[in-house]
């Protein structure tokens, strides 16, 4: 964000590897991204850390 300004987006995805070796951590996040805060696979990386930022 510092190099590219508030605009700039973030994919749920960006937290992950391309593998898939925490299934119970990705649940976990999918669940708080998705379900408890009804959030698009891409979002405004100001929204995602302000989010993380009042937990």
């Amino acid at each position: 964000m510092a190099a590219k300004g508030d605009h700039v987006g973030i994919s749920f995805y960006a937290f992950f590897k391309n593998k898939n070796d925490n299934p119970e951590l990705l649940m976990e996040a999918a669940t708080w991204w998705i379900e408890t805060n009804k959030l698009d696979h891409f979002e405004k990386a100001v929204k995602i850390k302000s989010l993380v930022e009042n937990l």
